[in-house]
């Protein structure tokens, strides 16, 4: 194995890593998500834009942690599989690189790099 394939040692590691940004995000969502009330009539118009800026952004940053959530959940599943760190659509290893930077990655960076043009 290549420096910067994956190994054994390093597959446990990515796990615990990954189980524990799951275990952070579900801690922040496991109780009831708090979004302001969009909109009313409480406060002068500005209060009230300054809420439903608040209220649309605690809705976006909720949707972002639910995709988070997914993704990590996903690799998790390669990880049972064993092809964590094998790219989706070529079939190749992820770097490490890669996957110290963004774990739950399925797309080794070349791969990604094609789907953004």
């Amino acid at each position: 194995m290549g420096p910067d394939l994956v190994d054994a040692r390093d597959l446990q590691r990515y796990k615990g890593l990954l189980l524990a940004k799951r275990d952070e995000l579900s801690a922040t969502r496991g109780g009831e998500t708090f979004v302001p009330g969009a909109g009313g009539w409480q406060g002068d118009v500005a209060d009230q834009a300054s809420s439903d800026t608040e209220a649309e952004l605690q809705i976006r940053l909720h949707q972002t942690d639910g995709r988070l959530l997914r993704a990590i959940e996903e690799a998790l599943v390669r990880v049972k599989q064993g092809t964590y760190g094998v790219c989706n659509t070529c079939g190749h290893p992820i770097s490490k690189a890669r996957l110290n930077a963004v774990r739950w990655t399925h797309h080794c960076r070349d791969c990604k790099e094609k789907q953004r043009t």
